[in-house]
């Protein structure tokens, strides 16, 4: 897509996400699945029902502004999602492989957090206000996953995989 404007760049940017949303979707129960700790377990099942929410509003955010889904494939989720799997897979044990999980997922939702607050800014800048207030509930939810995150890893994921690795 040739970017000629800032209404090209927030399209390319709201497809981008767009994609980005449909990759998590079948990443997170894969996350869910080698995470070994319950909390991160729970974590993850709640971020996938929210990101479930994340596509239907980037979807409304489309219908109201009369703009066509199809486009742009996100290769920086691609990306972390791809070194997700390899740290999975080459974590020694259980615990190392909660700490890859964090790390991975705190990797994403910065990203995510990033592209949001972007598309907070063009939208805000393009006038579309009802797009902003819906990527603002986005925006939020993405936070509070980070922190969470940040919670399990400082509240003992990451030392229990000290403990084991020494």
């Amino acid at each position: 897509m040739r970017l000629k404007n800032l209404t090209d760049l927030f399209l390319y940017e709201l497809r981008t996400m767009h994609d980005a949303e449909n990759q998590l979707l079948k990443a997170l129960p894969q996350m869910t699945d080698a995470a070994r700790d319950a909390g991160l377990k729970k974590a993850f099942e709640t971020h996938l029902q929210e990101t479930a929410h994340h596509v239907s509003r980037i979807g409304e955010i489309f219908d109201i502004l009369g703009l066509d889904k199809k486009g742009e494939p996100c290769k920086a989720i691609a990306g972390l999602i791809a070194e997700s799997r390899e740290m999975i897979r080459d974590a020694g044990d259980d615990r190392a492989i909660n700490a890859a999980l964090i790390a991975s997922a705190q990797k994403i939702e910065h990203y995510e957090i990033a592209s949001y607050g972007t598309l907070i800014a063009l939208a805000r800048e393009l006038g579309y206000d009802n797009a902003v207030v819906i990527l603002k509930q986005t925006i939020e939810e993405e936070k509070t996953a980070d922190e969470k995150l940040t919670a399990l890893a400082e509240g003992g994921i990451n030392h229990e995989a000290l403990k084991k690795a020494a």
